[in-house]
C-alpha cells in the first residue's frame, strides 16, 4: 500500500488548518512564494522518485537476496516493531551524514532552505537523495527485512515526520525524551550556532541523546531558520543544485588534483585552502537576519497560486496511475512538471522575461497534447484537446492581465 499517495490530501487539510490557525493567533508564519517553492520541490522529489525509486529497491532486493543472514517473515508483528526501530537507526546515520559530509549535504540541504518553518516545510524534499541514500538502508536487508516491510515502515516513518513541521505546538513534556517533536525539529531546522547540526532523529530522539547529537530548544536562543549560505531563490530546480553547483565550482578552482577529488566527501564546509583564500564565502549576521522577498502584486500571486494547482494535480495524476503508465509516459510527465516549475519559480522572482517563459510554457502544451496518447500519458481524445486548449487559452488571457504588472515591478 502507498502511504503517502493516500496520505496527500491529508497533508493540504492540516495546512489548511495550520493557516487557520495562524490567522487565529495573529502570526504569519507561511508566505505564498516560500509555501509554493517548499511544495514545488516536493512535487518535483515525488514525481523524479517515480523514475528513480528503482535504484534503493533493486540494490535492497539484492543485499537481501544474496547477503542476507537471516530470512525475516513479514507476517510476525514483531519483525514490523523491529524492522520501524531499525529504519529510524539507519535514518538517524544518514541523516546525520547528510549534514556532516559535502556530497551528502548538497542533496539535503534542499529540506533546510527554507527561512519559514511550517507544515509546507516538511514536504520540502530533494530530489537526488536517491543516489547515495540507499547505501544507508543495506543493514536491514543483510538482517533479513522483507522488502515490503523494508518499504512500509520507510513510508510511515516519512509520514511521522510530517507533523514535526510547526510552530503551533510547544514542549510536550516526556515526549520530549524520546521522540522527535516539533519543539526539538524547530532547533534542527536552524542555522544559529548553538542548534546548528542537532536532533537527527526521525520519530526517535533517543539516538540523538545517545550519540551526544541532541539539543534542545532554548527560549532564550530564538530559532533562525534556514541555512548559512541562503538559497535566495524561488525556483525548485536551483534548490536542487545549489550546493552540487557550489562543490563544483570550487573542485575546478582548487589546484590540487587530490582536493579536486575529497573536497566531496570531506565535512560539510571544507573548502580546499586556496580557493577559500582566493574566493572567501562571508556567513552572514544573523543579528541582521532577513528573509529572502520579492515583491509580487496580488494578480500575480493569484496567477501563479492557480498555475501551481495544476503542477499539483499532474503530480498527483502521476502518482495515481504509476504502475499503469510507461517508463516513457512519466518521463514526459516529470519533464512537463519539470519546466512548469521552474517557470513559475522564475515568476516568483518576478524575473524581466518571467511573462516570456510562460508564454514559451503554454505554447509547449501544443506538442504535449499531442505526444501525450503516443506514450501512453493519458488516451487521445477530443475532450483532453479541447480541455488542454481552454486551459492554454485562459492562461494566456490571465498571462496578458499580469504581464504589465510582471514588467513594471521586474524593472
Amino acid at each position: 500500500m502507498n502511504f503517502i499517495l493516500y496520505a496527500v490530501p491529508f497533508f493540504f487539510v492540516l495546512i489548511a488548518v495550520e493557516l487557520l490557525a495562524d490567522r487565529w493567533r495573529g502570526v504569519r508564519n507561511y508566505r505564498l512564494a516560500d509555501a509554493i517553492n517548499s511544495i514545488s520541490t516536493g512535487v518535483l522529489s515525488t514525481t523524479t522518485g517515480l523514475l528513480t525509486k528503482g535504484v534503493g529497491l533493486l540494490t535492497y532486493a539484492f543485499a537481501l537476496e544474496h547477503l542476507a543472514l537471516f530470512k525475516l517473515s513479514g507476517d510476525s508483528v514483531w519483525v514490523w516493531v523491529f524492522a520501524f526501530v531499525l529504519y529510524d537507526f539507519c535514518y538517524y546515520w544518514l541523516h546525520r551524514m547528510g549534514h556532516e559530509r559535502n556530497i551528502l549535504w548538497a542533496a539535503h540541504s534542499v529540506h533546510h532552505q527554507s527561512e519559514d518553518y511550517n507544515l509546507s516545510t516538511a514536504l520540502r524534499q530533494t530530489s537526488t537523495g536517491f543516489l547515495l541514500s540507499w547505501i544507508f538502508y543495506l543493514p536491514m536487508a543483510v538482517l533479513g527485512v522483507p522488502l515490503l516491510v523494508f518499504v512500509s515502515v520507510a513510508a510511515l516513518n516519512l509520514l511521522y515526520q510530517f507533523w514535526v513541521h510547526t510552530k503551533h505546538i510547544s514542549k510536550l513534556g516526556w515526549f520530549e525524551w524520546c521522540f522527535v517533536t516539533p519543539s526539538n525539529h524547530r532547533a534542527h531546522h536552524a542555522q544559529n550556532a548553538l542548534y546548528m547540526d542537532r536532533n537527527y532523529g526521525g520519530v526517535f530522539i533517543i539516538w540523538d541523546r545517545l550519540f551526544g547529537s541532541f539539543q534542545e530548544e532554548d527560549a532564550n536562543e530564538p530559532v533562525i531558520f534556514g541555512v548559512t549560505t541562503p538559497l535566495a531563490s524561488w525556483n525548485p530546480l536551483w534548490a536542487n543544485l545549489q550546493f552540487y553547483a557550489q562543490l563544483w565550482d570550487d573542485a575546478k578552482r582548487a589546484q590540487s588534483k587530490w582536493d579536486k577529488l575529497r573536497i566531496w566527501f570531506m565535512r560539510t564546509g571544507w573548502r580546499p585552502a586556496d580557493v577559500a583564500a582566493q574566493y572567501p564565502m562571508h556567513k552572514p549576521d544573523l543579528s541582521q537576519f532577513r528573509k529572502f522577498e520579492v515583491p509580487l502584486d496580488g494578480r500575480q500571486q493569484r496567477y501563479v497560486a492557480l498555475q501551481f494547482g495544476v503542477y499539483i494535480a499532474l503530480g498527483s495524476y502521476l502518482m495515481n496511475l504509476e504502475q499503469s503508465l510507461p517508463a516513457a509516459a512519466l518521463l514526459l510527465g516529470w519533464s512537463a512538471i519539470a519546466l512548469g516549475l521552474f517557470t513559475l519559480g522564475v515568476a516568483l522572482e518576478n524575473r524581466p522575461w518571467a511573462w516570456k517563459l510562460e508564454l514559451l510554457r503554454l505554447a509547449s502544451n501544443l506538442p504535449l497534447v499531442w505526444l501525450a496518447p503516443l506514450v501512453g500519458l493519458w488516451p487521445a481524445s477530443a475532450v483532453g484537446w479541447a480541455g488542454l486548449f481552454s486551459y492554454s487559452l485562459l492562461s494566456a488571457i490571465g498571462l496578458y492581465w499580469c504581464r504589465n504588472r510582471f514588467t513594471r515591478l521586474a524593472s
